[in-house]
């Protein structure tokens, strides 16, 4: 397997115009960060964005023989001799493109923790067993690390490597690519990051179309996409007019009893394609108070009762069950002398929010578990079966 070389100067490559290295040593960047479930959140969230924009062409079909090579900012055009059979990946949002691709599970993901593998309890003939899979942060990534997964590519946006917690500069990533595999991928779960102004983002389909390109399965692909458009269809109707729909505000709460709050915007990537899709208005973004990435502050539950949303979707809770999350987090809620006093309290509107990392499958999982929560929806809103079936590479 090879990759070609680079094209103008790596910093050119990796950043777009407009940025130079110091900048994204200063970010934590597209990072998942080294937090876990509940704690201070070290993951960015989103912010206003410009629209997605169209994937490129397609490079090479499925069933292509020889080498090929597949597009995508910002790390430009990568060449394989053939497809790879192992790999690493950022984060849950490309380890679960993998999943519904029928590959192996990634050998690793930055953190395994923020890697929710109980949505596929949700479907019948789907599983990952993720015990062996390692975190590739680990107080760093390690390129030693690396060499021992001796992945076949590694599906990372190299700006991941090149931040305050990794360290990494031009000549490790380059070192990477030249001596293990080279590295495919793009920020796609949240589109604020002030890396530089003219940064490629790609939607959760686009990047999918990519991956499935890079293994040589986008007849899969393809049966995914024709779920997702009868998934969204099935939605509609049980959407409610603007008028309708809940103001929800959505945070990463701290702690299993949590009085401090980092508040999110709702806004583009797959971490709230969820959100956007069922369409719920939010409560936040009207108010004044800056999404955590612009003030790295969190508030407290006094400010956010002068707010008083309708809803509370509560982030960093995704590996409790839903009873476990009642009986800890919002039974907190409910016996504080404020938080019991937030309209979303007392009439029992306090749910998780949802992961940021979300792919083809465990994005469906979510948008229809939230579409119950919030709207009451009672049938299955996608086909689990053909699920299970495209996974099994049954076309």
């Amino acid at each position: 397997m090879s990759h070609d070389s680079h094209d103008g100067s790596t910093r050119r490559r990796f950043l777009g115009t407009g940025a130079g290295l110091a900048a994204t040593m200063g970010l934590a960047g597209c990072l998942d960060g080294a937090g876990t479930d509940g704690g201070t959140p070290t993951e960015e969230p989103t912010s206003t964005a410009p629209p997605e924009t169209t994937a490129g062409t397609t490079e090479e079909p499925s069933g292509t023989t020889g080498s090929y090579s597949v597009t995508m900012e910002p790390v430009g055009s990568v060449e394989f001799e053939s497809p790879p059979e192992t790999w690493v990946a950022n984060n849950g949002s490309w380890a679960d493109m993998g999943v519904a691709l029928g590959l192996e599970p990634p050998k690793a993901v930055w953190l395994t923790g923020r890697y929710h593998t109980q949505y596929y309890d949700r479907i019948d003939g789907v599983s990952v067993d993720k015990s062996d899979m390692v975190s590739l942060y680990q107080d760093g990534v390690s390129k030693e690390l690396l060499y021992s997964l001796d992945a076949d590519v590694h599906v990372m946006d190299p700006n991941f490597l090149m931040n305050r917690y990794s360290g990494w500069d031009e000549s490790d990533v380059a070192e990477i690519e030249s001596q293990i595999a080279p590295l495919f991928g793009n920020c796609i779960y949240a589109q604020h990051y002030p890396w530089h102004s003219d940064y490629r983002y790609y939607s959760l389909y686009e990047a999918f179309e990519k991956l499935a390109q890079v293994f040589q399965r986008t007849d899969r692909y393809e049966a995914f996409e024709a779920v997702h458009d009868e998934f969204r269809s099935n939605l509609a109707p049980h959407v409610p007019t603007q008028g309708e729909r809940p103001e929800v505000a959505v945070l990463w709460g701290v702690g299993e009893a949590p009085e401090e709050f980092y508040p999110y915007i709702i806004g583009e990537g797959s971490g709230f394609k969820h959100l956007r899709d069922l369409r719920v208005r939010d409560a936040l973004a009207s108010t004044g108070i800056r999404d955590f990435h612009g003030s790295r502050a969190g508030i407290d539950i006094e400010t956010l009762f002068q707010v008083d949303p309708e809803v509370l979707m509560l982030r960093g809770y995704e590996a409790k069950t839903e009873s476990e999350f009642r009986s800890s987090v919002v039974a907190s809620l409910q016996d504080h002398p404020t938080a019991s006093q937030l309209t979303a309290v007392q009439n029992g509107d306090v749910y998780r929010a949802g992961g940021l990392y979300q792919g083809p499958i465990t994005n469906m999982v979510l948008t229809e578990r939230t579409a119950r929560q919030l709207y009451g929806v009672e049938e299955a809103l996608f086909d689990r079966e053909r699920v299970a079936e495209i996974v099994a590479g049954e076309l």
